[in-house]
């Protein structure tokens, strides 16, 4: 759909428009806000597999004995964590447009 724009570190497509949200008509709303609906209900599913990814990596992290690689690990929990955060902004934040399909 060419209203979303697959962004690689959050691993879902989010909304890419190119004009303003009123000059779409009521149609295209409706089915921009139909695929967001889908797209916004698949989120909760990539925080929980980003969240064992972080579970692992803590697992790893209690058994490393090297301090670079802990410093590694540690890294890309922080990463982790920081996506998940994004992802639920991006949950969050648009739960009022999703909520115009029901109106």
């Amino acid at each position: 759909m060419d209203f979303f724009i697959y962004n690689e570190r959050l691993g879902i497509p989010i909304p890419a428009f190119n004009k303003e949200w009123d000059d779409y008509s009521k149609e295209t709303q409706q089915m921009i806000l139909f695929h967001w609906e889908k797209i916004r209900g698949s989120i909760p599913d990539r925080i929980k597999d980003l969240e064992e990814l972080i579970n692992e990596k803590q697992a790893m992290l209690s058994d490393e004995g090297d301090f670079n690689k802990s410093c590694e690990l540690n890294s890309e929990i922080a990463e982790l964590a920081s996506i998940i955060n994004d992802l639920w902004l991006w949950y969050r934040t648009n739960q009022d447009i999703s909520e115009k399909i029901h109106m």
